[in-house]
């Protein structure tokens, strides 16, 4: 078993009812104390333990906290000190978690509540939970120990991160996001942000029971993915686009063939056809590099019934659109933008980072040829996640891309409880795709499209 250098420890996630009755100092005290234990405990585990490759077997595990305990006992005996049972127990958990987890941020990563943990620093250590970012009260001792913990969570990997290469993107084995920057480039010491994921992807009812999108939203985007129309997901960091391109690709047909192109496989495709691509950086001696613009060229060739681009943000954008155009319609993508017509103008300037020159104008009908529907998501300041916009791209007028807006999200003020209160509502526009739907088989109900108080006794207006 390797366990590297633990220069220093810091047990932490202390907190519960009992000891927020306890003074300041007191806490402080007996945190200092448990950590002083727990770095003494672990300091003899990894003299005793010998090297091993099982480190995931659980017989292993189990022997290893059957070690540990005995050595608390030890201590605790040789010292002539109490230490109540949950204390133990927790002093065990801590080391086990540096011996075969991730440290500090262990209980955060196994917090199914949490869906990001943000690390600024060995004592600055922040979650996300139901939209609100708290700091917490774990802590590593130092940067060497935050530095322990990136080496645990890259080596597996194959990637490496030191001064010459001080950011990387990786994955956890649950398929958490992991980006790791380190000094110099971050001054204040190692840091590390992980976006989880659920390990059960979200489904289209949850999105309408947490007020994401409702019914009718619901039932339009699944026959617009069924009947192969090409979407676009827009929205800024964090607004939800991957959990909602999660859902759509859900609606797409069992016997399609689809091919995923991210530069970390986040897409959680439940279908039984799927190739999952992803990109790599460049090796120590500068090559190897394959990027996200090499694997849409290459996807061309795999016969893929649908491509699904997890960000465009680059030259690959080029390849996509022509992909779109050329026969894979039904493809998804996402984008970093505040509104439609913001990520209208990122397309453009990213086909001028594919280094072919076009004027503006072919790039533009490439763009209204290629894309049907553009779906804005945002992040909204009670921390919720929304459908704010879904516009159509009805082609090109003059020089401009013209949109129309099918659905909005109407808000109206706060609750008492601070969350935001609104409505999805139907413009009354009807898309002028719906030949196209037609077309593969599929028919949108015209009632879907009605204003809310407009009399419609339809039943996909109940929802799904």
């Amino acid at each position: 078993m390797n366990l590297g250098t633990y220069g220093n420890f810091s047990f932490s996630g202390i907190t519960n009812a009992e000891e927020k009755e306890e003074s300041q100092s007191g806490l402080v005290k007996r945190r200092r104390d448990l950590d002083e234990l727990a770095y003494e405990v672990l300091q003899i585990v990894i003299d005793q333990l010998p090297p091993t490759k099982e480190a995931d077997d659980i017989s292993e595990q189990k022997k290893t906290q059957e070690k540990i305990n005995d050595i608390i006992s030890n201590i605790i005996f040789e010292q002539k000190r109490h230490l109540s049972y949950a204390d133990k127990q927790k002093v065990n958990q801590s080391v086990m978690n540096e011996v075969y987890q991730f440290g500090p941020i262990s209980d955060l990563l196994n917090d199914d509540t949490i869906t990001e943990i943000m690390v600024n620093g060995p004592l600055d250590i922040f979650v996300e939970r139901k939209g609100k970012i708290i700091k917490t009260e774990n802590e590593f001792r130092d940067d060497k120990h935050v530095m322990h913990i990136i080496d645990k969570i890259i080596s597996p990997l194959g990637r490496r991160v030191d001064e010459s290469s001080p950011l990387v993107d990786a994955r956890l084995p649950d398929g958490s996001r992991v980006n790791i920057i380190i000094p110099p480039l971050a001054v204040k010491g190692p840091s590390i942000t992980i976006r989880k994921f659920s390990k059960d992807p979200l489904t289209t009812n949850d999105l309408i029971t947490f007020g994401a999108l409702n019914g009718d939203i619901a039932e339009f985007l699944r026959l617009c993915v069924k009947g192969r129309i090409n979407v676009l997901v827009s929205g800024g960091t964090g607004s939800g686009k991957t959990t909602l391109l999660n859902v759509l690709s859900s609606y797409i047909p069992e016997d399609e063939r689809i091919v995923t192109i991210e530069d970390a496989a986040e897409v959680q495709l439940q279908q039984a056809h799927v190739v999952t691509l992803e990109s790599r950086p460049a090796n120590i001696e500068g090559n190897g590099k394959i990027t996200i613009r090499d694997l849409v060229v290459n996807a061309l060739r795999m016969r893929p019934d649908r491509i699904i681009v997890g960000e465009v943000r680059g030259g690959e954008a080029l390849d996509m659109l022509q992909a779109m155009n050329t026969g894979h319609d039904g493809s998804l993508t996402t984008i970093h933008a505040n509104s439609p017509r913001d990520s209208l103008s990122r397309l453009e300037t990213m086909v001028m980072m594919s280094g072919v020159e076009l004027p503006s104008r072919a790039i533009r009908e490439q763009v209204a040829s290629a894309i049907d529907l553009i779906i804005q998501v945002e992040r909204m300041v009670d921390g919720s996640r929304k459908v704010t916009k879904i516009s159509e791209i009805i082609g090109l007028e003059g020089e401009i891309v013209t949109l129309q807006d099918i659905f909005l999200f109407h808000q109206m003020g706060f609750d008492e409880h601070g969350n935001v209160k609104g409505k999805h509502k139907a413009t009354g526009i009807m898309p002028n795709f719906m030949e196209k739907i037609k077309a593969h088989g599929e028919n949108i109900p015209p009632s879907l499209f009605k204003p809310v108080g407009t009399p419609n006794m339809d039943p996909f207006r109940k929802g799904l």
